[in-house]
């Protein structure tokens, strides 16, 4: 160190050296880029997302009034009308993401929301304690709406990270920002396993308010949209939209005989359960689906 160097001159350096070493400022997002993004935690970035992993709207069989219910508030909210925050919960497979997506680019596209206006922004389950930061970015975005979308949303014993998302979705001081609505999917109704439950029920001081903290949670939901394993007849029409939205030369019966075979192999009926064997006729007959879920 040269100690005839005056105090202002190392003062600037050691500043400059701080600058250096400090992380650089997230840069201001540009949600012009994409109609989707997906929300990175660290370092903070919203990452555009090119082509969404979607299907249309119309190939969503035996969901009909779950479509119509999330379609309608999603409307009501691109509209800048009030609308719910949304859950939905149920089996594995029965269409709850793809509804989702689906929900949000039809009513993109199709005039019930001003064009480029409404955004749909993913939030992975391990990220969810981040998300203030996120809503901090979103703030002071104008002239957008945003569905903020997290799939296959659940908690575990000791995970305290829920009462961050409680906070976000109606309990802290500033609320959840008139530009943003909340949709998640989850097989669980409450978001919590049965053991949490029962374990906050038999610690607390009083059960009822152990049990209401958690439960609590599900609430903040203003809908509840429950999905159910679907009947044969269902699983049958969602296999027949697909193959003639994909234009696959296979017989009715050959598909019918096929496709309940490999359910039985499965042994669940389900949406994902048609589009994978869909899939499969597709490979077997050389046919590309484009725009695949």
């Amino acid at each position: 160190m040269n100690f005839q160097e005056p105090i202002s001159g190392l003062v600037e350096r050691i500043a400059r050296a701080l600058e250096r070493l400090a992380p650089p400022s997230p840069r201001k997002p540009d949600f012009d880029r994409a109609e989707a993004f997906i929300w990175q935690a660290d370092p903070e970035a919203f990452l555009p997302v090119a082509a969404v992993n979607r299907v249309p709207l119309s190939l969503l069989k035996g969901i009909d009034r779950m479509r119509d219910v999330l379609f309608d508030n999603t409307v009501r909210f691109a509209q800048g009308l009030p609308a719910n925050n949304a859950l939905l919960w149920g089996a594995r497979g029965t269409g709850k993401s793809s509804l989702v997506k689906a929900v949000h680019a039809a009513v993109s596209r199709e005039g019930s929301a001003t064009a480029g206006s409404l955004n749909l922004v993913e939030i992975h389950r391990e990220d969810i304690g981040t998300l203030p930061r996120l809503l901090a970015h979103l703030h002071e975005t104008k002239g957008k709406r945003f569905i903020l979308f997290c799939d296959d949303l659940s908690f575990e014993t000791r995970d305290t990270s829920y009462k961050s998302l409680k906070a976000v979705l109606e309990g802290g001081v500033e609320g959840r920002p008139e530009h943003v609505i909340f949709y998640a999917t989850s097989s669980r109704r409450h978001l919590m396993p049965r053991e949490m439950l029962e374990n906050e029920r038999s610690t607390a001081i009083n059960p009822s308010e152990g049990i209401d903290e958690t439960v609590s949670l599900s609430d903040r939901f203003g809908l509840w949209i429950g999905f159910h394993n679907c009947s044969q007849d269902e699983y049958l029409d969602m296999v027949r939209g697909y193959a003639a939205h994909y234009r696959l030369p296979i017989e009715d019966e050959v598909l019918t005989r096929e496709a309940l075979a490999w359910a039985t192999g499965r042994g669940a009926r389900s949406g994902r359960v048609a589009f994978q064997y869909i899939q499969d006729v597709a490979g077997r007959l050389g046919v590309r689906l484009e725009g695949q879920r």
